[in-house]
């Protein structure tokens, strides 16, 4: 292999003609949309794009004044089916996405661990400057509850379900769910649907 290289070449030189993790990504994922857009292309009026826009209940589950700092409420949304274990929390003024209220802090999430469904109920803690779910009693993942509930520890690989709220007055409203909730191949129970 040493005779393949000029002895003369430097690094540097040798280093063009290699990618790096992140060029390999870049590039593989440009060709994976280019040839998907092809494919789609190929044959018009063959591929059709079906998307299913699901419309959520509408659920009354609180009034903003008689939320606690840092003492989640239960309440189960999008509908009373399995792993609909929800809470809203005022989170004594840390600001947080998605967040509802004057000071943008109150949040709700799924209770179900995204990893194998963990019940986390009486799992939120406020530490100092943290808002976060968790720790899993299966694996010990856990939850910033400040950005959307990405994960920042454990063996889950997806965030939290973030129940989307609605503030009309002083009550507040569930709409919707961003994510899917643990268990489920749709986050509507197939009696709910129209």
């Amino acid at each position: 292999m040493s005779d393949l290289i000029k002895k003369d070449e430097t690094a540097a030189e040798h280093a063009k003609c290699m990618l790096n993790r992140r060029q390999f990504l870049m590039y593989t994922g440009t060709t994976a949309a280019a040839v998907s857009t092809i494919s789609l292309n190929l044959f018009p009026g063959e591929a059709q794009a079906k998307a299913r826009v699901v419309g959520y209940p509408r659920q009354h589950i609180g009034k903003l004044s008689q939320l606690k700092e840092n003492a989640p409420l239960d309440f189960n949304y999008p509908d009373k089916g399995q792993n609909s274990q929800c809470f809203v929390v005022k989170m004594d003024g840390a600001k947080a996405g998605g967040g509802i209220g004057p000071q943008r802090d109150v949040v709700a999430f799924s209770y179900l661990c995204t990893h194998q469904g963990g019940f986390m109920n009486g799992k939120y803690q406020a530490v100092g400057e943290h808002r976060v779910l968790g720790q899993c009693p299966l694996h010990l993942s856990t939850y910033d509850l400040t950005r959307h509930g990405i994960i920042v520890s454990g063996q889950a690989y997806q965030s939290i379900p973030q129940v989307l709220l609605e503030l009309d007055g002083d009550d507040i409203y569930a709409v919707g769910v961003m994510g899917l909730l643990f268990g489920r191949n749709e986050n509507l129970m197939e009696s709910q649907e129209s």
